[in-house]
């Protein structure tokens, strides 16, 4: 495995350049190189979804994920630009939980709970594979807050849903106290953790020299990993609440994790994309996944978000341009991955049904936006850009 990551990752910086300007994706790279080197195609990558290397990559990437998301959004950055992102967070996520469900329930015919977690599982968003339009100067700076801000705390904000769900289904062999127990003990962990560390570093003898700060907020995260690992917090709310309380309480230090922490959340982020792509054949595409399921996939991206997002914009002066393309780029990203192989591992009744559906979504999301961001992008170009993150009422 480590070879097939080593020359897929090396070919993807190696056209990085290019894919910039085109439709071209490192993430679709991954992919479909998962998809081939997989048990369906080539088998030199003969991954199963109980292998251990699942697990572990899984939740290491997600932990990663969760805490760099979480640096992007502090309560300042909340606070001054708070409108948009807000009615995409409070209205457009339940919405797009609740269509998605209602999707999964009138046309593959799942139970309800099953259809409310198939809901959950797809609602985060990650413009990661929407790249050209979150980091694109000419796309005006509102827009590129959006979907930064909403993505960076909609996959913590699907998580405790899933992860009650799942306790109601059987999935997660624990009381519901329990579970709120580890959700509560998550966010004490990642909240106070941070904070004592921050103010460690401010005395005077403590001080870390210049070159060697961006290691405090790794520091952190290993902490909040290594605590939640011993005391059976839960890890991934945990580690987005470390993440908002380091941008809040030491927003220096993010500024020097950011680069750092972007370049290892992405490497894990691709292999678990690799990992990923390898547990899809052409028989769990094209002969486990009847026509029905197709249908809600198509949909599932071509509806539920749009529809959500269009009625969290009534009443907004979001140019309908900019509005258009937040609706489409909701792309279906790595958290949805993590959440998917959750509930396989879960055992839950139609567990293997919903993780069918979630990657069939996942393939068709990432093929589809990974492909239009470029484009898309360049339909603002000469325009005037926004200046404000968030001017619309």
């Amino acid at each position: 495995m480590t070879l097939c990551f080593a020359v897929l990752l090396l070919l993807g910086v190696l056209i990085s350049e290019l894919a910039s300007r085109t439709v071209l994706s490192t993430a679709v790279l991954f992919l479909v190189g998962g998809f081939v080197l997989g048990q369906g195609m080539l088998n030199v990558l003969p991954i199963h979804s109980d292998d251990p290397v699942v697990g572990v990559l899984a939740q290491l990437a997600l932990f990663s994920v969760l805490f760099t998301d979480g640096m992007k959004v502090g309560l300042s950055d909340l606070r001054r630009a708070w409108r948009l992102p807000g009615r995409a967070l409070l209205f457009g996520l339940p919405l797009t939980l609740v269509i998605t469900a209602l999707l999964a329930r009138y046309i593959v015919g799942l139970p309800w709970l099953q259809c409310l977690l198939l809901g959950a599982v797809l609602a985060p968003t990650d413009p990661v594979f929407a790249a050209a339009i979150v980091g694109r100067k000419e796309v005006p700076g509102r827009l590129r807050h959006l979907l930064n801000v909403e993505s960076g705390l909609n996959d913590g904000l699907a998580l405790p849903v899933v992860l009650v769900l799942l306790a109601l289904g059987g999935g997660i062999d624990v009381e519901t106290g329990v579970l709120a127990e580890e959700i509560i003990l998550g966010l004490l962990v990642g909240v106070l953790v941070p904070l004592i560390v921050i103010w460690l570093e401010r005395l005077p003898f403590l001080k870390a020299t210049k070159g060697l700060q961006p290691l405090v907020a790794v520091s952190i995260g290993l902490l909040v990993l290594a605590i939640c690992l011993v005391t059976g917090a839960n890890l991934f709310l945990a580690a987005f609440s470390a993440g908002i309380t380091v941008a809040t309480a030491g927003p220096g230090f993010r500024e020097e994790f950011e680069q750092f922490g972007e370049l290892v959340s992405e490497l894990l982020k691709l292999a678990a994309i690799l990992v990923f792509g390898a547990l899809i054949t052409p028989t769990f595409l094209f002969g486990e996944i009847g026509w029905t399921g197709w249908v809600f996939a198509l949909l599932a991206i071509l509806v539920a978000r749009p529809v959500a997002l269009l009625v969290s914009f009534l009443g907004t002066r979001l140019p309908l341009k900019e509005q258009l393309a937040a609706m489409w780029f909701g792309p279906k990203g790595f958290a949805s991955v993590v959440y998917g192989l959750l509930v396989l591992e879960s055992g839950m009744a139609s567990s293997d049904e919903v993780f069918h559906l979630v990657a069939l979504v996942i393939v068709l999301s990432i093929l589809a936006h990974s492909s239009t961001d470029v484009l898309v992008a360049r339909q603002f170009e000469g325009s005037p850009v926004a200046g404000g993150a968030d001017q619309m009422k």
